[in-house]
């Protein structure tokens, strides 16, 4: 495909709010401009398989109550298929068909040997005991046997889930197989295989590609104010990270509420006061708590970084917001519907799909400590995870002055292309 070809918007789909319709939408336009054959398209936009189980769990009142969960195997060209679950009262089919997607695009940007998948399970683990969850999460693990595995399929926490419920997956799946397996997920404990670096892995990356656009757009870290939004592992992470690297932080929100600070708000303390409030920021003083927490999106400061859930910028708020760069922390925070309007605006994305994916490149490092049975040092893990993060961005970004696309659309062609052509030197189908 010649370096002129001209960009066309994604076309409005049906529900532009969907996460699965977002997608679909931006790998369409990325499909078009590779110029994708038609049996090449038709086999990577459906998900390879897709598993839904009931499972019963023995509540703490004596009463049994069942779970609907998924997991969605989009693709394994490359590899094992790799990915989060999530348990969450509103998950649904389609977000974790998105979800599951977006992991085979996010792996093959950063280039790493995974396939993509998600799982997830309809509940709220806020309102249940600790015996509920593992009892849950086992049921899941069990029910899940035949598609899990360290050849087949790697799960990892997500929305919901930590290391805790990792630590019970693992020894279930390795009571089913007689052997420990630590291999079979990644987001473990650190006594149980986990990683050093993982817990601040997406948020770095995050970092890091915030600094490598604000190299290409000649803004100066230490002159760059910034919103995060989300201040769960992610948001936290990164707002640290980045102020760290000189970035003023003026505004943070979580469930409880945004808090702006012109003068900058001090992460460490912010962190320190989450830590010791469940987890929330209720009540924190170190900043002002906005009237309205969606104004953090359209408030004045240089890069925006939504890193809470999906379909935050849409078209409805798209044209208010001022800052010069988005960085996205979280799956799929921009709608589809929005990005024509923030195009339009001279806005830089970095999309989701490469700048979330230091999780699931230090993940890779876990499973491949795993498979060694050799622990790396956190120096190995951050300077390696930072280089493949460094070299995606460039590579996406090079893509994008070649076809004179936005950076969401060249990440899609950089992932979609190297599926493809493995697709065709493996054989075809």
């Amino acid at each position: 495909m010649a370096a002129t070809t001209v960009y066309k918007e994604p076309a409005p789909r049906v529900d532009a709010e969907n996460p699965l319709e977002s997608m679909m939408s931006r790998f369409n336009v990325a499909t078009e401009i590779l110029g994708l054959d038609d049996e090449t398209y038709n086999v990577l936009k459906a998900p390879d398989k897709q598993i839904i189980v009931h499972i019963p769990v023995t509540m703490d009142n004596g009463k049994v109550r069942v779970f609907e969960g998924y997991r969605v195997v989009h693709n394994t060209i490359l590899g094992p298929s790799k990915g989060g679950i999530r348990y969450d009262k509103n998950v649904h089919l389609d977000e974790v068909k998105a979800l599951a997607a977006w992991m085979t695009w996010k792996c093959a940007v950063v280039d790493i040997p995974y396939g993509g998948a998600k799982g997830g399970i309809i509940c709220d683990p806020t309102t249940m005991s600790a015996g509920e969850i593992e009892r849950l999460t086992r049921g899941y693990t069990l029910a899940m046997k035949d598609v899990f595995g360290p050849d087949r399929d790697i799960p990892a926490p997500d929305m919901g889930t930590g290391p805790r419920e990792m630590a019970w997956l693992m020894d279930e799946f390795s009571k089913t197989v007689g052997a420990t397996s630590p291999a079979v997920v990644t987001g473990k404990p650190l006594v149980m295989g986990g990683s050093l670096g993982r817990t601040e892995a997406t948020g770095r990356g995050v970092m890091v590609s915030a600094l490598a656009a604000m190299k290409k757009l000649g803004m100066d870290p230490k002159q760059t104010s910034a919103a995060v939004q989300g201040f769960g592992n992610v948001g936290s992470w990164a707002a640290k990270l980045l102020s760290e690297q000189g970035v003023k932080i003026k505004c943070i929100s979580d469930v409880s509420g945004a808090y702006w600070n012109e003068n900058g708000i001090n992460i460490d303390e912010a962190v320190a006061y989450k830590n010791v409030h469940k987890g929330r920021l209720d009540g924190y003083t170190g900043a002002t708590l906005m009237d309205n927490a969606d104004d953090l999106l359209t408030s004045e400061v240089d890069l925006l970084v939504p890193a809470a859930v999906e379909d935050v910028i849409t078209e409805h708020n798209a044209h208010d917001i001022k800052a010069k760069l988005i960085v996205e922390g979280a799956n799929g925070p921009t709608a589809a519907s929005a990005d024509p309007i923030i195009n339009e605006k001279g806005i830089m994305v970095v999309p989701d799909i490469l700048a979330n994916s230091g999780g699931v490149t230090v993940s890779y490092f876990e499973w491949v400590q795993n498979r060694q049975g050799f622990k790396w040092s956190e120096d190995m893990v951050t300077e390696r995870a930072d280089r493949i993060m460094n070299e995606a961005f460039e590579k996406v970004y090079a893509t994008s002055q070649k076809y004179n696309i936005p950076m969401r659309i060249a990440a899609y062609v950089v992932a979609i292309d190297k599926v493809a052509q493995t697709y065709k030197f493996r054989g075809g189908f």
